[in-house]
């Protein structure tokens, strides 16, 4: 899964002695069932930090706000030892932001894929930054 691309962005990451890596998650047509609840973005988090080896630090953070209905739905955020991930999760769309910003090196597509699966998105569109 995106190997050679995983392979040159590690080299670039260490090579450039980047500060950290910033991945923006775009996920369209997502379950309305798992992104609007918040036990189940909890245990999104939970075991996203599992798999990229991320050490939560405090309580993931979801509240549901919005009074325009374009986007209104729950935002998240779980701070991390390395940084920060967030989301927000919007109600009339059903798509889903993630953003995953940490000074530790980590794999973007399988949080991508993951992502994808666990939130049952059609689709999605990840950008990729290099923080220096």
């Amino acid at each position: 899964m995106h190997k050679k691309e995983y392979t040159e962005l590690k080299s670039r990451f260490e090579q450039e002695q980047s500060w950290g890596l910033l991945s923006s998650i775009d996920l369209y047509k997502c379950d309305p069932d798992m992104i609007r609840n918040a036990d189940k973005i909890k245990e999104y988090v939970k075991v996203l930090c599992e798999k990229i080896e991320m050490k939560r630090y405090g309580e993931t953070v979801v509240v549901h706000f919005g009074q325009d209905p374009r986007v209104s739905g729950f935002s998240m955020t779980q701070l991390i030892e390395t940084s920060l991930i967030s989301g927000h999760f919007a109600n009339e769309t059903n798509n889903v932001y993630i953003d995953v910003f940490s000074c530790k090196f980590y794999h973007p597509w399988k949080v991508a894929e993951f992502t994808k699966t666990f939130f049952k998105a059609q689709d999605y569109n990840i950008h990729i930054v290099l923080r220096k």
